[in-house]
């Protein structure tokens, strides 16, 4: 199954106070090497969400098949600064699967 999971965070004043350089920089060192580690296994698509609403301000969409891959991408998130500094807060993980629903009448409506 492809699982989605969407991580509701909010920057911190630590990471709305750094430069838009720094912060280009803090990514590059950050984040990106996690998305090259995992690329095969997990996709991540960053939302800005702060113009739209006051329960966090971005929004990281996870999609994977592989629920361990993804945990290991989280633990390994959760020591970087962008967590662990904190610039951001993880307000709330959601994890769903897109049309279920559908995957399990198909496999279930076969008995």
């Amino acid at each position: 199954m492809n699982y989605s999971v969407f991580m509701l965070m909010t920057a911190a004043p630590a990471w709305l106070s750094l430069s838009r350089e720094q912060r280009n920089d803090m990514v590059a060192n950050t984040l990106e090497p996690l998305l090259r580690e995992f690329g095969a296994t997990v996709r991540v698509r960053l939302f800005d969400a702060e113009a739209f609403t006051a329960r966090c301000s971005d929004v990281m969409m996870l999609e994977t098949e592989d629920l361990k891959s993804y945990y290991y991408f989280i633990e390994k998130l959760r020591d970087t600064a962008l967590i662990a500094h904190p610039y951001f807060i993880v307000n709330d993980i959601i994890p769903a699967i897109e049309n279920g629903f559908r995957t399990f009448e198909a496999e279930t409506s076969k008995q």
